[in-house]
């Protein structure tokens, strides 16, 4: 199995589009070869919601992969999401993705089972086949605990007695489960990794006892973050508080009081292209750009925090 660190920054990367909606390749690849390159990212994922892959094709996300891997080959491996309705075409995309360069995998749950639930052996069998054809590691990507494509916390102990699975994105955003099932997963396997993806409340859910953080937010501050990880890792708890206060801003223009969206996703490139690390924020449909609003709070809030037109070299 390929070799991935998990204890560190691993960005849930944002996809950079023309004006028609392709992907552009250029600035994709220069902004991979950027974000790879920063302190304390030790990989970085693919086709993550971030990455608007609701927009993409099962191609395109082939695509996004290769241009991503081969960019940041010798600086850090690149994990891809695998999103898909049945084991058949999960075994597909999952060979595509390791064709184009993933040395990693993660697994969000098919999105049937958040309209007709689904046994804990559907979900067994999924990641068996998965782990069985690609031989690549896998993340087993935690849904919020309101979802009924939410993973019991007795599932994901099982979760973690299997080979293939490597590490768990932690986003239940219920935190009585979250802290029932670092216990669950730690008493099954504590070699498994667990890491945030809490993007909206970082702090509180790293001072759980985790391991790395897997955040779309990652993509616009992963300087911040790193702090924010190290600080926690470090026992400094005044540290982490101060590091938190000038993500906050950030967090609340990009996020508002709910949880990641389509539309926060937009709210974030728009950040990411005033802050320079993109040349624009342009989104696909259905998302839609924030407004004249939305905008002037982003701004504000990258001015807070010291990261306005920082371009990436």
């Amino acid at each position: 199995m390929s070799d991935i660190n998990f204890h560190g920054i691993i960005p849930a990367i944002a996809v950079p589009f023309n004006a028609d909606y392709s992907i552009n390749e250029p600035e994709l690849r220069r902004f991979s070869k950027w974000l790879g390159g920063q302190e304390g990212v030790t990989a970085l994922m693919t086709n993550g919601h971030t990455g608007e892959v609701f927009s993409l094709t099962p191609r395109e996300r082939a695509e996004v992969t290769r241009i991503t891997a081969d960019a940041t080959r010798g600086i850090c491996p690149v994990i891809s999401s695998v999103v898909c309705e049945g084991i058949n075409d999960a075994v597909e995309q999952a060979g595509w993705a390791k064709e184009a360069g993933a040395a990693g995998l993660d697994i969000m749950p098919p999105h049937h089972w958040l309209r007709f639930g689904f046994k804990p052996e559907h979900c067994l069998d999924y990641f068996n086949a998965i782990g069985k054809a690609s031989g690549l590691p896998l993340v087993v990507h935690i849904y919020p605990a309101w979802t009924r494509g939410s993973y019991s916390s007795e599932l994901l102990a099982e979760l973690a007695r299997l080979p293939y699975v490597k590490a768990f994105k932690m986003g239940e955003r219920e935190m009585n489960k979250y802290a029932r099932d670092i216990r669950e997963i730690r008493a099954a396997d504590p070699t498994k990794v667990l890491m945030t993806c809490h993007d909206e409340y970082l702090l509180s859910s790293m001072v759980q006892g985790i391991d790395g953080a897997l955040v779309g937010f990652a993509s616009l501050i992963p300087g911040l973050i790193n702090d924010l990880l190290k600080a926690v890792k470090a026992g400094d708890l005044h540290e982490a508080m101060r590091v938190q206060a000038l993500i906050n801003p950030l967090k609340d223009a990009v996020y508002g009081a709910g949880e990641p969206t389509g539309e926060a996703h937009g709210r974030m490139k728009a950040a990411m292209a005033l802050a320079g690390i993109l040349s624009d924020g342009t989104v696909r449909p259905p998302t839609h750009a924030p407004s004249a609003t939305e905008l002037a709070a982003i701004k504000a809030a990258l001015a807070q925090a010291g990261i306005l037109q920082k371009a990436a070299a």
